[in-house]
């Protein structure tokens, strides 16, 4: 998964420096939404604990996150969210699947198709790829910490493992783990670099640099849908290409 991992802590870092804030913005603010659904108390709503903590990542303010609170328990008017899951192929036959959050379910899946098709890719029925990934915590760490350190304070608290991924330490968790694990590594004092539910391909394809960038070309055209929330894919990218980045 060396390729794909290192492509994807590329992405965050260049994400965090080129994304427009106000497309970040809107989608932490549909999480927030959506998870008070559930209950507006984040001690009593992981779901939301796990929202408000990507919201200040990006910096959004806490009065818009309250107002999203309120907006997600009734307190406050609201457009009609829905979620839904895509699945696909992208170029190459890898696996792509699509978070989206919605008030327009056919606006959405005509964007989507549309943006699959012109990539290269196509639309696969519910379940043709879901199947292949696994929903995780994901935590990455600074290297001046030894994976000793991080098995020590983690795995009493549900860590599974910890993979070199180059320049930093990605440890993994089951969701369900995920926030005693947060809790755990910031009552050690260990500085977290990013963390986040994330769905975690179990095999990846290797892919050849042409097919590699019509994969990201891809990628990208979905994620600056939107409507489009999150998007995960099991490809592996050439080192060639990854040294281009």
């Amino acid at each position: 998964m060396a390729g794909h991992s290192k492509w994807k802590n590329i992405q965050h870092r260049k994400g965090r420096q080129d994304l427009k804030r106000g497309k970040m913005f809107t989608k932490v603010t549909k999480e927030i939404i959506l998870a008070a659904k559930g209950g507006g108390d984040p001690d009593m709503n992981a779901r939301l604990r796990a929202a408000i903590d990507a919201a200040k990542a990006v910096n959004l303010p806490k009065d818009k996150i309250d107002t999203a609170i309120k907006k997600g328990t009734g307190e406050l008017a609201s457009e009609a969210l829905e979620e839904i899951m895509y699945e696909g192929y992208a170029p190459g036959g890898v696996a792509i699947l699509i978070e989206a959050v919605t008030d327009n379910r056919n606006r959405t899946v005509a964007e989507v198709r549309h943006i699959l098709s012109k990539g290269g890719g196509s639309m696969g029925a519910a379940g043709c790829v879901a199947w292949m990934f696994d929903k995780k915590g994901v935590f990455a760490f600074d290297k001046k910490y030894s994976e000793d350190q991080l098995l020590e304070v983690g795995l009493e608290a549900g860590v599974e493992d910890v993979l070199d991924d180059d320049d930093s330490w990605q440890v993994q968790c089951a969701a369900e783990d995920f926030h005693a694990a947060k809790s755990a590594f910031e009552a050690a004092g260990i500085e977290i670099m990013s963390a986040g539910l994330n769905r975690i391909p179990q095999n990846t394809v290797a892919v050849d640099a042409e097919t590699g960038r019509k994969v990201l070309k891809l990628y990208d055209a979905l994620d600056d849908n939107d409507d489009v929330q999150n998007v995960y894919a099991n490809f592996e990218l050439p080192a060639e290409l990854l040294a281009e980045m």
